[in-house]
């Protein structure tokens, strides 16, 4: 039992770290700017419950080298892994040669996890699977991130998205499993065209990639409280979420089953 404040009262029990199920990963400076102060606040205080920290929109792109290294370093030394975010999607545009140097700089930056989304690009699956071979040789650990929309990461409207059609849940988790199969760690699942810019939220996709691909294989994108209780309330507080850096607090005290809402009040246990 990771040591706290008010030990003595009873909450539902978390693996300690570093785990493999119930992580956490959160934002990093995107919507808002931040650097190594405001992230070393966040770990000083909420570190026990962050597992990784992903950049987003290529935001390291727009910062001096030594200030990434300094950020990655702290995650670190607070056993928190650190992921590139989706940005290769922007790389792919530019050919092999630039995907190489961006492997390469990414690990000498000190990133741990490289982030293959393909929300913008049409991506053919063996391009896919030589990206994750390239990331695994490189001594970094590949997480593809795969979903039914076409123009998702964008915030786009509703209804865009909805002209644009979807995928069948089935092609996603077939790409899940060859992703898998070669390599990849874990499949960071998309939330545009299941909980978010949707009219109403597709739970059926849900249950069948954590069934077809299993809990532990699969990180769900729920940066909104409401979506991110859904999670919970519905498949334990061992499911792995992404969720902005300003979640934290609301989400592991729900994970803990210390506070809640009306309709998760005292229904999140576990038993270590």
């Amino acid at each position: 039992m990771t040591d706290t404040a008010f030990s003595f009262i009873p909450r539902a029990a978390r693996s300690p770290k570093p785990r493999k199920t119930g992580l956490t990963e959160i934002r990093g400076p995107y919507y808002s700017a931040y650097g190594p102060r405001h992230l070393a606040d966040l770990l000083e205080t909420m570190g026990n419950w962050i597992d990784g920290i992903k950049f987003a929109g290529g935001s390291f792109a727009l910062m001096p080298p030594e200030a990434v290294k300094s950020i990655n370093k702290l995650a670190h030394d607070h056993d928190a892994y650190v992921s590139t975010g989706g940005w290769i999607e922007n790389v792919l545009r530019f050919g092999p040669d630039a995907v190489d140097r961006y492997v390469e700089e990414a690990k000498a930056l000190g990133f741990d996890v490289i982030e293959i989304s393909t929300g913008f690009i049409s991506l053919p699956t063996e391009a896919l699977l030589r990206l994750v071979e390239t990331v695994k040789k490189a001594g970094l650990k590949a997480k593809p991130e795969l979903g039914i929309q076409f123009g998702a990461g964008g915030d786009t409207s509703a209804d865009e998205l909805e002209a644009e059609g979807t995928r069948d849940v089935g092609w996603l988790v077939a790409q899940a499993r060859r992703a898998l199969d070669a390599g990849a760690d874990i499949i960071m699942i998309e939330s545009e065209g299941i909980t978010e810019n949707v009219k109403s939220w597709r739970t059926e996709m849900v249950a069948r990639i954590i069934n077809e691909l299993g809990l532990e294989k699969v990180m769900f994108e729920a940066a909104d409280p409401a979506v991110f209780e859904w999670y919970v309330k519905n498949y334990g507080n061992e499911i792995n979420l992404f969720v902005d850096h300003s979640q934290i607090v609301q989400l592991e005290a729900l994970r803990s089953g210390i506070w809640g809402t009306k309709s998760t009040w005292g229904r999140i246990q576990n038993i270590a």
